[in-house]
């Protein structure tokens, strides 16, 4: 088995290559998934997407991105986006469809947790009967205003709890979640549940760049300790794909093909020591 067997490319990590590029740029360098957002796949079109992914011979670890639930007046909306989007990971293949469910609204941070729940429970049905995993993706603290007000596991396992583990997950990112004093206790009980559904990897850089959005780093040009939060994502039994999931414009700016070489690298020597 190759050492990258888990690896997979974010098409965020390499943004500026279309589907086609990043499709082929993974195949090249010997990786066996990748990790689509919904934009690079409605540039291709969904069936020739789904064609080019497997003429390749990949699988696709996630879609990105379902979620922003949070909206008063355009509730409607966003549930037959979410559904759209169900539709393509099925089609896709992708068993897990994350989940940023949507930052707060008219200073209302309890209303806007409840409309999540709420809508959630709408969405949960019609995943299923599509064998699509929703991947509830808790974000750092400083996103809950415009992206995200879920902000921990612990958060996210609550939502989760009414549901099976097979219909929702969560996400382990650790760029959002590496802070958390109670880590090491909301990714065992994840474990536990069954309910971890992707882990992702990029690195906390500091100084932090102007748009937070954009401070993820490669893994190693930071202040995460991936050797340790692989450690506990492993112990708590996780044996799927391992994302690379990168905003930052220098890494954008960077030719494709060598922003993957330098993937594999920090993968190998920071995160597969970890993996059991």
């Amino acid at each position: 088995m190759s050492e990258f067997s888990r690896l997979s490319l974010n098409t965020m990590t390499t943004k500026t290559l279309t589907l086609r590029q990043a499709v082929q740029a993974c195949a090249a360098a010997g990786l066996p998934a990748i990790g689509v957002w919904r934009d690079r796949v409605a540039e291709a079109g969904l069936d020739a997407a789904d064609k080019l992914i497997r003429d390749h011979g990949l699988r696709v670890s996630s879609l990105c991105r379902g979620g922003f639930l949070t909206g008063v007046a355009d509730g409607a909306a966003a549930l037959d986006d979410n559904r759209r989007a169900i539709d393509e990971a099925a089609t896709l293949g992708a068993p897990e469809l994350v989940m940023v469910v949507g930052g707060v609204v008219d200073r209302d941070l309890p209303g806007a947790r409840a409309r999540v729940a709420d809508r959630l429970a709408e969405l949960v049905p019609y995943a299923a009967a599509r064998d699509v995993r929703l991947a509830l993706e808790p974000l750092h603290p400083m996103f809950c205003a415009d992206r995200a007000v879920i902000s921990t596991l612990r958060q996210a396992l609550d939502l989760a709890a009414p549901y099976p583990a097979a219909t929702v997950g969560v996400v382990v990112d650790t760029f959002h979640v590496w802070w958390d004093p109670d880590l090491a206790e909301q990714v065992a009980e994840a474990g536990a549940q069954g309910r971890i559904s992707s882990y992702q990897v990029c690195d906390w850089l500091v100084p932090m760049a102007a748009d937070p959005l954009l401070s993820r780093g490669m893994m190693g040009d930071g202040v995460i300790d991936f050797g340790a939060v692989t450690a506990l994502v492993d112990a708590a039994g996780y044996r799927g794909d391992i994302e690379v999931e990168i905003f930052n414009e220098a890494v954008w700016a960077t030719d494709g093909a060598m922003v993957i070489n330098t993937m594999k690298q920090r993968y190998r020597d920071l995160v597969l020591p970890a993996l059991s």
